[in-house]
């Protein structure tokens, strides 16, 4: 069980073999929504101590690596490649990961038509081009990169993940035509307006914490989604959600909703999380009997009264409640066990029996 709020901006997919060529440094920057956890109650995120200055790595030349053409999974991770070429040889290769290495261009892959996952997260990639050989691709990582648009993905019709994380999009475009995705990833960029995902209907899972949302909107064609995360956003209303009766796991923490409504026709969901917003009750989930996971902690609950509304949920294990009014009670943990008999987590903690 998780003992603290759930990060949705999703550490990302390819698992090759692990023959990398030096040491890793250890993870470039942390994920988007982990911002959370440096900021304070108030918002304003933490002083941090300025970094020394790191030498500049040098990109080395893919001569000197050694490619084996009888791969089918291919690893290349914080090889220091500066260029993608020279892997015409690698006519099996389902997968490749080129992650955390010096690329600033995607070129030279036109012979590798069969290449179904593609990892390029961290690098220096400033746009998404010369992918459209790959016809297989199923699985197409560009994280941490600097990329300013979605684009150049028309032949990639079998894509099912996309992973765009931390990256400067400012916009939710040129994905439409992707009617196999599953999976978009698109935390931590500089996105405005929920716009563009009608088309697709086979949507499982869509991540968007971290960006400058106003408005849960344009989520009428989503019918298959079951986890929706739009946490750090700029969110004050809870709405637009009717269509998504699939949806299972909703995630709304830091943002400025003040009153929870507008889930009616979510009757499976089994995670609720709205941490970090300004809710003053807990109402309106009463029907909602499927809930295992309720996450309301830093708000402004204080009524006892409230939990009622938790009670037809039977499966519910773990509640947040930390942080609220409520919380200054010194029969805190007791008043909610007894309310609750069900719960088997209380905060960071375990019950014990």
């Amino acid at each position: 069980m998780l003992q603290h709020p759930p990060v949705f901006l999703l550490p990302t997919m390819i698992t090759t073999p692990h023959r990398q060529c030096v040491d890793r440094r250890g993870e470039s920057e942390e994920s988007g929504d982990d911002e959370g956890k440096k900021k304070g109650l108030n918002g304003e995120s933490e002083p941090q101590q300025p970094a020394l200055p790191e030498k500049e790595e040098s990109p080395v030349d893919m001569d000197t690596i050694t490619l084996d053409p009888e791969e089918e999974d291919v690893d290349l991770v914080h090889c220091r490649i500066g260029k993608i070429e020279g892997l015409e040889i690698l006519k099996k290769a389902k997968t490749i990961s080129l992650r955390q290495n010096l690329i600033k261009q995607i070129e030279n892959l036109e012979s590798l038509s069969g290449l179904r996952e593609l990892d390029l997260y961290d690098n220096q990639i400033y746009k998404l081009e010369n992918l459209q050989a790959l016809t297989e691709m199923e699985v197409l990582d560009v994280s941490f990169n600097v990329l300013r648009k979605i684009e150049g993905l028309e032949r990639l019709t079998r894509l099912r993940k996309l992973f765009l994380l931390h990256n400067k999009i400012s916009r939710i475009d040129n994905v439409g035509h992707l009617s196999n995705l599953e999976m978009l990833e698109l935390g931590s960029n500089r996105i405005r307006v929920i716009e563009n995902l009608d088309a697709l209907s086979q949507l499982d899972s869509l991540f968007l914490g971290t960006n400058k949302i106003t408005r849960l909107q344009n989520l009428d064609g989503l019918h298959n989604l079951t986890v929706l995360s739009i946490q750090s956003n700029r969110i004050t209303k809870m709405e637009g959600l009717q269509s998504l009766v699939n949806l299972r796991e909703l995630y709304l923490s830091h943002n400025g909703i003040e009153v929870i409504e507008g889930l009616e026709n979510n009757k499976k969901l089994t995670t609720l999380d709205v941490a970090a917003n300004r809710i003053k009750k807990i109402e309106n989930i009463s029907h909602l009997t499927e809930l295992q996971e309720f996450w309301m902690n830093d708000n402004q609950i204080e009524n006892w009264g409230d939990l009622d509304e938790l009670k037809n949920a039977r499966g519910l294990e773990t509640v947040y409640l930390e942080r609220n009014p409520l919380q200054k009670d010194p029969q805190y943990r007791r008043k909610i066990m007894l309310a609750l008999p069900s719960v088997r987590q209380i905060d960071a903690t375990f019950i014990r029996f």
